[in-house]
């Protein structure tokens, strides 16, 4: 693969207010209790296939995953230390997890196309797969991109001034694109990826830790640390945690493959259903943070 280093600047920067804010709840809630809280910046990726979900993996910070309808069998143990993001192949058979230095681990039929280098100007926060499966980008805190396989880098914040980290990223339906998120919620746009709207001009009640993009590739969500959610472009609002009192924070969010709602994902492994299919939780069977979750169709 290819390790394209961010630099570069460019892209629309994130600020104009809009979409749907998150706030009323809803859906079906499970597993808040027990965990440690941790996790940096939840999953992200690009938009999943069209189609009916039949399942969805949690994955920890020590590289252990959870799977849980068709894909249980992409459960595993613990495989590494200080996993921070984790992307998924299209077709649901494998997947990838990163650490905060830039390892990529490999699960199911997913390859390996390269890590980070050894010295990083921050720490990787973030990743996404392209549509065809045979590549994926590395996000870093300062927003710093690398691309790997057919992943082609189309801009990074890395050479500029971030009034707060980025926490994650997602990719356009055509992958020649990406959005980065900011910790405000701010929203960085570049390639094909269109600015839709972003929370980074509001005052938040907790941070922003991730965000997922619809089926079409014409909007997305992003999560904050109390599950709220905001809506843009065609993405549905379809309920939030923002007013439950949670026993651990939301890490990270999934967009169901059919288009009609989604799983949020909670640092104990508890996960919340909005217009989605429950298909169970990992609460109480971790010892270590789940940091996200991918969506398999």
């Amino acid at each position: 693969g290819t390790d394209t280093p961010g630099g570069t600047t460019g892209g629309t920067t994130g600020g104009t207010t809009g979409g749907t804010t998150g706030g009323t709840t809803g859906g079906t809630t499970d597993g808040t209790t027990g965990g440690t809280t941790g996790g940096t910046g939840g999953t992200t990726g690009a938009p999943a296939a069209a189609g009916t979900a039949s399942g969805y993996v949690l994955a920890a910070d020590d590289g252990s995953a959870f799977g849980f309808g068709g894909p249980v069998g992409l459960s595993s143990g613990a495989r590494g230390s200080q996993i921070v993001a984790t992307a998924a192949l299209p077709n649901g058979d494998g997947y990838w997890m990163v650490t905060s230095s830039g390892k990529v681990l490999a699960a199911g039929t997913a390859t390996v196309f390269g890590s980070a280098p050894a010295r990083l100007a921050a720490p990787i926060v973030g990743m996404a797969a392209t549509p065809t499966g045979k590549g994926y980008w590395l996000v870093a805190g300062d927003g710093g991109i690398f691309s790997f396989g057919d992943a082609a880098f189309h801009g990074s914040t890395g050479g500029r001034q971030l009034n707060q980290p980025i926490v994650g990223m997602a990719t356009t339906s055509t992958g020649k694109g990406y959005w980065l998120v900011a910790r405000d919620g701010g929203i960085f746009s570049f390639g094909d990826a269109t600015f839709k709207g972003s929370t980074g001009a509001l005052r938040l009640n907790q941070p922003v830790v991730g965000m997922t993009p619809t089926i079409t590739g014409n909007g997305y969500w992003l999560v904050a640390r109390d599950g709220g959610i905001f809506s843009f472009g065609d993405a549905t609002f379809a309920g939030s945690t923002g007013a439950l009192r949670l026993s651990r924070p939301v890490v990270g969010m999934a967009a169901d493959p059919d288009g009609s709602g989604y799983w949020l994902v909670a640092s104990d492994g508890g996960v919340f259903s909005f217009a989605a299919r429950f298909f169970g939780s990992a609460a109480g069977k971790g010892t270590h943070p789940v940091i996200g979750m991918v969506a398999i169709s």
